[in-house]
């Protein structure tokens, strides 16, 4: 899915349009029907895991499938804007199907939607209990995956392990657990059907076949935001508010990821490129396609409108923040603030402030974990790096930086990113927050970035006393064969 604004873009403030559909993970406008006629049903189009809008609003949004686009102008729609680029004529969905010898398996989404129809049929839709059974939300609640929930705030929780117990659901059930441990939805009295149904679209607009930017790490993130939201300095400072801006930010920072960076869609020509101007092309994409589902939802749709709409705007300025080439102008801010000690956390924009650092933390926390965990996340990340430069390499393009498998490593990659990015940024949070946390995941990293320069010496002794093998044998066969003759 991807999201596009037609200019002039529909203001905030502004209701979404009622003409909805049911959906299961975009948004749409059906190019068919009558500028100013009512909208045929029939042409209204059809899409995986989202809603359709057909409007006549000439400022109304667009959103729809990677592709070629369609866009509303003053006298109706013009012809399509479409790249000579080849690559454009590719489906995100399909990049990396020639990667997957098995299709994976589907995910068992009625499970979770029938704690809709349970809801429906209680009628338990509004002022639930602070903490709710968690026998009525799913069945893998119960048993180990209901164990490990009881530890979700521990540094070593293994999400993947989680995301078993769970059945591929971890996002849906994690987020909702810890809004639910936190009293957020009795305190903002969210509707528990439409909370549901926002956190499985969410889930189900991470690309699965994506080998690092998934729903997974998307729970990853929120866990460890969990995590950071619970040090002391936070815990006593964050209002009610910060925390569900902070957990839903976390659950959606990279809602609807194409498993490519933003490079790749500059060159590409993609219309996400120009549609943002080159600037945080995939981040404004986040941020955008979470307050689709947010309004398609409905879910903040009860609140004053002026409170839904700075919710929507402080969601932006958290996902925004984890564009990485933004990294030294969000830390060296960092670093300053805590050179001159003029952090008030009872600053509303401090906190906020704070919270953009947490969720940076969180985003790029993988070095930090234990080796196990931070293993098997760095082979991922690679993974999708060589993707896009195996496509790269397929239309001719020149190949990005880290995406060539054939002359880079997982331990010389990771090596490199611990040393100019994460290592800088979690000194900084252990300035600001010096707790027991912030050393383990110092001294996680530090260990870690021994055992990739320890398999690095490995292998690289390996491909030396290889190559002299091979030189030693050649060199043998030669005189060998000259004999012979």
């Amino acid at each position: 899915m991807e999201v596009c604004y037609q200019l002039p873009v529909l203001p905030l403030d502004r209701p979404v349009p009622k003409h909805v559909l049911s959906r299961r993970g975009a948004i749409s406008f059906s190019s068919s029907s009558s500028l100013f006629g009512a909208p045929d049903p029939r042409q209204l189009s059809q899409r995986r895991g989202a809603i359709s809008y057909d409007s006549s609003d000439q400022t109304a949004l667009y959103i729809r499938m990677l592709g070629d686009v369609r866009v509303r102008s003053q006298v109706g729609f013009e012809p399509e804007r479409r790249s000579s680029h080849p690559y454009l004529c590719i489906d995100f969905r399909t990049l990396h199907s020639e990667y997957e010898s098995h299709s994976a398996p589907e995910r068992r989404v009625h499970r979770l939607l029938s704690f809709q129809r349970y809801l429906h049929s209680s009628r338990l839709l509004r002022g639930v209990p602070q903490q709710i059974p968690l026998h009525i939300l799913d069945e893998d609640y119960t048993g180990q995956a209901r164990c490990m929930l009881e530890k979700v705030g521990t540094w070593n929780f293994d999400i993947f392990l989680f995301d078993r117990l769970t059945n591929g659901n971890s996002l849906v059930t994690l987020t909702f657990h810890l809004l639910n441990q936190y009293g957020l939805v009795e305190l903002f009295q969210l509707d528990m059907v439409k909370l549901w149904r926002f956190l499985v679209m969410v889930q189900e607009d991470y690309h699965s076949d994506n080998p690092y930017h998934n729903a997974v790490h998307a729970a990853d993130v929120t866990q460890a935001m969990y995590c950071y939201l619970r040090e002391p300095m936070l815990a006593k400072s964050l209002t009610s508010y910060d925390i569900l801006l902070g957990l839903v930010a976390a659950a959606t920072h990279d809602l609807g990821h194409p498993g490519v960076n933003q490079p790749f869609l500059i060159k590409t020509d993609h219309y996400l490129a120009t549609l943002y101007r080159n600037t945080s092309v995939l981040e404004n994409h986040h941020w955008k396609s979470a307050v689709g589902l947010l309004r398609e939802t409905g879910l903040f749709s009860h609140l004053p409108a002026e409170d839904s709409l700075n919710m929507e705007r402080e969601l932006g300025s958290l996902i925004l923040a984890t564009d990485i080439s933004r990294q030294n102008e969000y830390l060296s801010r960092f670093r300053m603030h805590l050179d001159q000690e003029n952090l008030c956390l009872s600053n509303a924009s401090h906190r906020h402030f704070i919270l953009q650092m947490a969720l940076k933390c969180a985003d790029i926390c993988n070095p930090c974990r234990p080796w196990e965990l931070s293993k098997q996340w760095s082979e991922k990340v690679t993974e999708e790096f060589f993707q896009q430069g195996d496509i790269e390499k397929k239309h001719k393009l020149e190949v990005s930086p880290l995406c060539d498998r054939e002359t880079n490593t997982v331990g010389n990659i990771q090596i490199g990113f611990m040393t100019y990015v994460a290592e800088p940024l979690f000194a900084e949070w252990a300035r600001f927050s010096d707790t027991r946390l912030s050393q383990t995941m110092l001294g996680h990293m530090g260990l870690n970035k021994a055992s990739w320069g320890g398999l690095q010496q490995e292998q690289t002794s390996i491909s030396e006393e290889a190559d002299r093998t091979a030189g030693g044998t050649s060199s043998k066969e030669i005189p060998q064969g000259n004999r012979e003759s």
